[in-house]
Order: structure tokens, then C-alpha cells, then sequence
């Protein structure tokens, strides 16, 4: 009898608790608006993450979710001619594909428009600021940002976002810390309206050395601590070699790494080729990648893909996809399927769909 009673008294007040628990949510929604509060389960908007890709086929399996998260802080550093503005312009062309608005906030003044052009952006579709100083910068990005019209936000770079302060005083002026609480209040201001309005903003930071360091690295990025704390995914970017046709430099070998993901497990880093005047190399990807999953074999110097020999030697392989850009696609597919990515079915093949996108 009296485990009966003690039973009902829990029932009682579990259903007190449930109703205490509806009645602060209503209020909740009241207060703030419908969506200000939800179970995340797996009717939730927020369980899906949508994706960009980077235009580098090995970035976008190294990041897990097959490109940057849309609605997050991305952070690019890496030292000078090392390929940051490069990939971020991959990025821009690549959402620019999808129908998306993009913006590029050239605080270094040093953007070239037909390098852009020739790495796919469409220039008469690009939003481009060149602004004064940091707050001036920041103010764009946040307005663009809340319009929720504009899908990815660039700021190149964060070392180029001077103070106000600084700008107005003379040279030789100490201003200590002053570019850290810009950008720690930036921080604080941006990433709400990010998330809510789903857009991008890719930050592209330059790398300084500490003085007196004994052990570690002495490497740090410009702009404080802030953007770390609050960046979803940062990617360390380092030339690594240069690619030559005889004597001539014609482009430069890269290695990326994800130092910091949100989204998926860190640390993993890729290799691929950037050459100059063209950007990523796609076929080059293709090859590395389809011998590492199988899908490409290697017999000696010479490459082949199912009873095709493709070339021999990487770049005769690699010219090989880019006259035949059919057998590209299926390669690249299988890479994909591989890698649990979503992929175009190339035609032809037993469920062939043209170029209907087949969600993994």
C-alpha cells in the first residue's frame, strides 16, 4: 500500500515538472519569438549541417562533411604566397555555383580580379569592400551578415583590420592590444546573426612569430585570441615545394591542415597541387586520391583506370583527365561514394542519373 502511494506521489510530480517544464517554454516563445528554444532531436533544423565545398576534392574529405559549415566563422591562416587567398576564392566560385550571394571585404587592398575570374568567380555577381578601417570593416560584415541575403563573407585579412585609433595617431604610436578587443567584440557581435542567418564568414589571417619562445612553437595569428575560441573550423595552409615543367616554376605543391573542426574530427591534413594562373589542381587530386582509395591503379610509372591506361607518369595521367573529363567525373564520384560525400552519378552506369545529385 504504501509503495502504491509513494508510486503515485512520483507519477504526481513528474507530471508537475512536465507541465512546469511546457509552461516556461511557452513563455519562452513568447518572450523571444517561436524557435528561440527547441529539442534537438531529429526533427531539428539544426541537426543538418550544410556544406561548401573548398574546391579541393582531398580538403573536403578531410573535413568530414564534404566542405566549410555554412552559418559558422572559418578561420584560413598561413605565412605570405602560401595559397590562403587562393582556396578562399575556390570557396567563393563554389557558392557562387550554388546560387549564393557572396562578399569579399578586401581589407589589404590587393585583390586581382582576373585571378579571380580565371579560378571561376564571377566577378559581376561579387559584392567587394574596401574599406578604411577595422570598425569600418567590421560594420559591412555585420550588416551584410544580418540582411540574410548574402550567403559567405570574406575579410582579407585579419592583419589588415587597423584600429581607428591607430590610423588617426602617428607612426611610432603604441596601441597595445588594440586590434585584439576590435576583434573580440566583433567576435561577440557577429556570431549570433551568423548562425541565425546561416551565412558563412571565412576569415583570412596572416601568421607572426612570439619573442622568447624555448620550447613549442613561437607561430601565432594576428587579431588575439578571440577568432580561435569562436572560429568552427580552422585550416593551417604551407607551401610546400614547388612544381616545375623543366626549369620553369609553374606552381606550388601545398599541404592543409584542419587544426580545429567543430563539425567533425580534427587533424587531418591533405596535400594537392596549386598551379599558378589555374588554382587548384583538380586532376592532380584525382589521381593522388583515386590511388590511395583504389579506385586509380599504379603499376610502375603508369596510371590506369578500370582496363584503360590513363598515362604514364603523374602528368600525363593528369592531362589525360582534363582532355576526358567524363572519365574525370566517374573517377571523382567513385572517390566520393567512397568517402560517404554526396556525388553526381555518371552517366551511363547501371542507375545513371545525368547529373542528379545522389545524397549519401
Amino acid at each position: 500500500m504504501a509503495t502504491a502511494t509513494l508510486l503515485d506521489l512520483n507519477g504526481k510530480r513528474d507530471m508537475d515538472k512536465a507541465k512546469a517544464l511546457e509552461s516556461a517554454l511557452a513563455q519562452i516563445e513568447r518572450q523571444f519569438g517561436k524557435g528561440s528554444i527547441m529539442k534537438l532531436g531529429a526533427n531539428s533544423p539544426a541537426m543538418d549541417i550544410e556544406s561548401t565545398s573548398t574546391g579541393s576534392l582531398g580538403l573536403d574529405i578531410a573535413l568530414g562533411i564534404g566542405g566549410l559549415p555554412k552559418g559558422r566563422i572559418i578561420e584560413i591562416y598561413g605565412p605570405e604566397s602560401s595559397g590562403k587567398t587562393t582556396l578562399t576564392l575556390h570557396v567563393v566560385a563554389e557558392e557562387q555555383k550554388k546560387g549564393g550571394v557572396c562578399a569579399f571585404v578586401d581589407a589589404e587592398h590587393a585583390l586581382d580580379p582576373q585571378y579571380a575570374k580565371k579560378l571561376g568567380v564571377n566577378l559581376d555577381e561579387l559584392l567587394i569592400s574596401q574599406p578604411d578601417t577595422g570598425e569600418q570593416a567590421l560594420e559591412i560584415v555585420d550588416t551584410l551578415v544580418r540582411s540574410g541575403a548574402v550567403s559567405l563573407v570574406v575579410i582579407d585579412s585579419v592583419a589588415a583590420l587597423v584600429p581607428k585609433s591607430e590610423i588617426e595617431g602617428d607612426m611610432g604610436d603604441m596601441q597595445m592590444g588594440s586590434q585584439a578587443r576590435l576583434m573580440s567584440q566583433a567576435m561577440r557581435k557577429l556570431t549570433a546573426s551568423i548562425g541565425r542567418s546561416n551565412c558563412m564568414v571565412v576569415f583570412i589571417n596572416q601568421i607572426r612569430m612570439k619573442i622568447g619562445v624555448m620550447f613549442g612553437s613561437p607561430e601565432t595569428t594576428t587579431g588575439g585570441n578571440a577568432l580561435k575560441f569562436y572560429a568552427s573550423v580552422r585550416l593551417d595552409i604551407r607551401r610546400i615545394g614547388s612544381i616545375k615543367d623543366r626549369d620553369e616554376v609553374v606552381g606550388s605543391s601545398t599541404r592543409v591542415k584542419v587544426v580545429k573542426n567543430k563539425v567533425a574530427p580534427p587533424f587531418k591534413q591533405v596535400e594537392f597541387d596549386i598551379m599558378y594562373g589555374e588554382g587548384i589542381s583538380k586532376t592532380g587530386e584525382l589521381i593522388d586520391i583515386g590511388v590511395k582509395a583504389g579506385v586509380v591503379e599504379k603499376s610502375g610509372s603508369w596510371y590506369s583506370y578500370g582496363d584503360e591506361r590513363i598515362g604514364q607518369g603523374r602528368e600525363n595521367a593528369k592531362l589525360f583527365l582534363k582532355q576526358n573529363p567524363a572519365v574525370a567525373m566517374e573517377i571523382e564520384d567513385k572517390i566520393r561514394a567512397a568517402n560517404g560525400l554526396d556525388f553526381h552519378m555518371a552517366e551511363g552506369g547501371p542507375d545513371a542519373a545525368g547529373d542528379d545529385l545522389v545524397d549519401m
